[in-house]
């Protein structure tokens, strides 16, 4: 499994509904709204890295709204219980 995490620049009038479309495409999982440079979160989770192209290049940029985005392949995934082993400091 491929997770790639967009950073989407999209038109701020439109927030609401570029998420909403965005949403619905095949291989997303989550969409935030955040604050700073940038408008939304993708998280996209699929197969392989072909997969993440298709969807990023031929489905999201072409969301009526999107202006720009940024695409992040993860390589590695850390959950919480894997954090709090690392820092652990072996007192229970």
């Amino acid at each position: 499994m491929i997770t790639a995490i967009v950073f989407v620049e999209a038109d701020v009038a439109r927030i609401p509904e570029v998420a909403e479309q965005i949403t619905n495409l095949d291989g997303v999982s989550e969409v935030y709204s955040v604050t700073g440079g940038i408008d939304l979160i993708v998280m996209i989770r699929v197969r392989s890295i072909d997969d993440v192209a298709s969807v990023v290049a031929d489905q999201l940029n072409k969301v009526p709204g999107v202006l720009g985005t940024e695409t992040h392949i993860a390589f590695r995934a850390y959950s919480s219980h894997d954090l709090e082993a690392a820092f652990s400091l072996g007192v229970n």
